[in-house]
């Protein structure tokens, strides 16, 4: 497998951003290794120029004259760097002791910078690697048809979906239960820290017009919002700021990629244009529903009323007993109610055209 795939199922199994020095530490070995064999590939340089590759020609006195100066200079070296036989040796006292172990200590702080500085310059030289292999990565995953993309978040590197598939994944959350999702309330005063950061409670109440302690509260225990020490003013108040966890969840490099307020301006009004357009569309089409509607419970109209045939009416109450006591089967007493009522309707008439009635 290589260093590539490994860094890759590295950042897929985490579930925070990896940073490059987590990377080093621990496929620091295995990127050393493939520098060492880079660097083994790699042409050695010709720096002897044209005639590099052509045969030297030997001088033989040349060679001669050459020696014979060398071994000069070996044997005025050798006598020089040789012991003089009177030389007594240099006591052991506390002082020389002293200079021994100081020149000793030095010496080993000498080696142990070198040491380090060693080992920054080899660490240095994995980050740039590690650094041009993320690289790829990242241009691969974003020249292709994938879903996902490697972003650099919070100071590391995760795997995030692509912005153009924003809607399919905003549909999937939204039928999750519970829906992942802040209340208003928390998104004002999230808000309000991440562009007036440090800020106080106190201040976040003053812009948001409302008590702000609860929600704070909240965001903190969300991991959402930490404290940022103490404001240098009367009473100390404390001092708020976004997280690291903030940015991981909204997937920010830092805070100078949140979108500034021009851009939020016409996004409002891209949205509030498009819910415009919206409700007019449902409210033509709640207008023709209420219309058929309308139209099916409507009542008659006068002229079918009137054209109605009217239903059947006695001329008299006679005639009415007399249809309810039609047929042989009539008694003598309907006939005699008949007779009672009869005088009575006679007087209702004699009102309806005009004429007083007589008092008796």
């Amino acid at each position: 497998m290589s260093l590539k795939a490994k860094i890759e199922a590295v950042i897929y199994a985490s579930e925070e951003p990896v940073t490059l020095v987590q990377l080093v530490g621990l496929l620091g070995e295995e990127a050393q290794l493939e520098l060492d064999a880079l660097e083994a590939q790699q042409p050695s340089l010709d720096l002897g120029g044209e005639d590099a590759n052509e045969p030297n020609e030997i001088d033989p006195e040349a060679m001669n004259a050459e020696t014979l100066s060398g071994t000069e200079e070996t044997a005025e070296t050798a006598a020089e760097e040789a012991p003089a036989a009177d030389v007594t040796p240099v006591e052991a006292t506390p002082e020389n002791v002293a200079a021994a172990q100081a020149e000793d200590a030095s010496t080993k702080a000498q080696n142990e910078k070198a040491v380090a500085a060693e080992a920054k310059v080899r660490e240095r030289k994995l980050r740039v690697y590690f650094r041009e292999v993320l690289d790829q990565l990242i241009a691969e995953y974003a020249n292709n048809d994938r879903g996902f993309e490697v972003r650099e978040v919070a100071g590391g590197f995760r795997f995030a979906t692509k912005p153009e598939y924003h809607d399919a994944v905003r549909g999937f959350v939204k039928s999750l239960k519970p829906p992942l999702k802040l209340s208003l309330q928390a998104l004002e005063t999230l808000a309000v820290i991440a562009y007036k950061q440090p800020i106080t409670a106190p201040e976040v109440s003053e812009i948001r017009g409302v008590d702000s302690g609860g929600v704070i509260g909240s965001l903190i225990t969300r991991k959402l919002v930490q404290t940022a020490g103490r404001k240098q003013v009367i009473g100390r108040p404390m001092l708020y700021k976004t997280s690291k966890e903030f940015l991981v969840r909204f997937g920010l490099k830092d805070i100078n990629e949140l979108p500034s307020i021009e851009e939020f301006e016409k996004m409002a009004g891209e949205l509030a244009e498009a819910v415009q357009e919206e409700m007019q569309m449902d409210a033509a089409t709640e207008s023709g529903n209420v219309n058929e509607e309308t139209a099916a419970t409507q009542p008659p109209a006068v002229d079918e009323i009137n054209a109605a045939p009217a239903p059947a009416q006695h001329e008299s109450v006679e005639d009415t007993l007399a249809d309810k006591g039609k047929g042989d089967g009539a008694d003598d007493e309907t006939r005699a109610v008949a007779e009672e009522v009869e005088p009575n309707a006679e007087v209702h008439e004699a009102q309806a055209d005009g004429e007083p009635e007589n008092e008796e």
